[in-house]
């Protein structure tokens, strides 16, 4: 049987902000609605700590939205883009998203990971082998249907994308 969510819970959030934009940037062609995500995942518990895991150009055009995120008391972890020869660019978060996951639930009843990327399912598992519920918030049609099927709760963006978009200007 599945816990359920109560007011008592000690929740920490991790927001692959990649994950989510590129999903909301192809399937809907506009951008996420922090503040709305952060309110449905946090769901009347105990806000610990919530992360943003966050990539930086180095024009530093994403400056505005690393600080609306922060204004929202969303810390973000910055990582520069890598630029290697012959164009490739990259910047991975999935190791320090599992390493922090995995520190933070020391202190945590619930760990929710914002992203539907399935990479995360062996952290997924072992969380909730050391008694934590997991949560997973995303956007359904670009989410792992494992990942789907190992978290506690799998919270689907879809099913109000008028409140977890941002109105396209």
């Amino acid at each position: 049987m599945k816990s359920q969510k109560h007011p008592d819970q000690r929740v920490v959030i991790l927001i692959d902000a990649q994950n989510l934009y590129y999903s909301a940037k192809h399937l809907y062609r506009s951008k996420v609605n922090f503040e709305e995500v952060l309110k449905l995942a946090i769901a009347d518990r105990l806000l610990i700590r919530a992360f943003a895991y966050v990539v930086q150009t180095k024009t530093g055009e994403e400056k505005p939205f690393f600080e609306a995120l922060t204004g929202l008391g969303i810390e973000t972890r910055i990582k520069p883009l890598q630029e290697y020869y012959g164009g490739q660019k990259k910047a991975d978060w999935d190791v320090g998203i599992v390493v922090d996951a995995i520190r933070a639930s020391a202190t945590a009843d619930v760990i929710i990971l914002v992203s539907g990327d399935g990479d995360f399912i062996p952290l997924v598992e072992y969380l909730k082998n050391q008694g934590k519920r997991v949560e997973i918030i995303a956007f359904g049609r670009s989410t792992s249907s494992k990942i789907k099927e190992a978290t506690d709760e799998f919270i689907d963006l879809e099913s109000d994308t008028k409140k977890y978009l941002l109105k396209k200007s």
